[in-house]
């Protein structure tokens, strides 16, 4: 509880300082979630099974020839995938998540893939096995659905973290789609989160083994320990980034961090994987931002003194 606690005081006291830096600066953070759709796209499908690289997914989003070939099922996930996380950041805000939008974000990822299965739950025998776990009966779907979301809804005072890690968890569990279920679960993760006035996060491909634990957990014990912690520290890696851009500070990474300041560098690892320093992973690789007063001084480079 304490370790949450924290985890949840850290998480709004940088929405407080997002809120401040980001006034007056709306077409900086358009283009940062622009720039990072690709690493979305890429993580989200990669986790599914995807053999796309983050470059391959970049290029098809750009309409760039390829060096190999790619089956059109996999551009279609990377294109429609984009297209569903372009629509959830303008309109998230203007209405509800509900089950009439869950199934048109559902319809825009699937469409081209398997139209006779796009925008509607799962019907008739359509059962779906993930691993070891039968997913509910089909006749069951709408009313659990309509369950998961009226107890978010009903606890809109509490812990996001805590609502949303339970949310994303029992959606997963209901498993409402034939297919697309972990990409639709993980934008609606966004819609809320951006509905809330918080920023969108991104599970990381890097973390799969982690994520899949918390489904293990939850599916044994009923319990959202491993889901809540991967959804706070993924809001914080999310405002990180977007802090180090919107304060204006040198974005390096935490490899020339460590030797400016002669710092351990896997330490510094250790601290980024915990979000105990300012630090995020952008294409993989960790980044800080920091100010240009904090670097050691180079030679032939002069800086200000506050």
């Amino acid at each position: 509880m304490t370790k949450m606690f924290t985890l949840f005081k850290r998480v709004n006291f940088l929405r407080e300082r997002y809120y401040t830096a980001v006034i007056n600066k709306d077409a900086l953070i358009q283009l940062i979630a622009e720039a990072e759709t690709a690493e979305q796209v890429y993580n989200s499908n990669a986790i599914e099974n995807s053999t796309l690289t983050l470059e391959e997914t970049e290029k098809i989003l750009l309409q760039i020839d390829l060096d190999r070939y790619i089956n059109e099922r996999e551009i279609f996930e990377a294109k429609n995938l984009a297209r569903v996380m372009s629509y959830t950041n303008k309109r998230a805000k203007e209405q509800e998540l509900n089950l009439g939008v869950i199934l048109s974000l559902h319809k825009m990822l699937i469409s081209n893939i398997r139209n006779e299965i796009a925008g509607r739950f799962r019907q008739n025998n359509e059962y779906v096995r993930v691993g070891s776990h039968i997913a509910p009966a089909p006749q069951e779907v709408i009313k659990r659905l309509e369950k998961i979301l009226a107890e978010y809804y009903a606890t809109s005072h509490k812990n996001i973290i805590k609502r949303l890690a339970k949310l994303h968890l029992a959606f997963e569990y209901t498993h409402p789609f034939v297919d697309g279920n972990g990409r639709i679960g993980r934008v609606i993760n966004n819609y809320l989160l951006i509905r809330e006035g918080f920023v969108p996060i991104n599970i990381k491909f890097i973390d799969r083994k982690k994520y899949y634990s918390a489904f293990k957990e939850f599916d044994i014990r009923g319990a959202t320990v491993i889901m809540e912690e991967i959804v706070g520290k993924a809001l914080t890696n999310s405002y990180h980034k977007r802090l180090a851009y919107l304060e204006n500070k040198k974005i390096i990474t935490l490899a020339e961090y460590a030797k400016e300041n002669k710092l351990s560098h896997s330490n510094l690892i250790n601290k980024a994987n915990r979000q105990t320093i300012e630090a995020f992973l952008e294409k993989n690789v960790w980044k800080i931002g920091v100010d240009i007063s904090h670097l050691p001084p180079r030679p032939g480079f002069n800086h200000k003194i506050k």
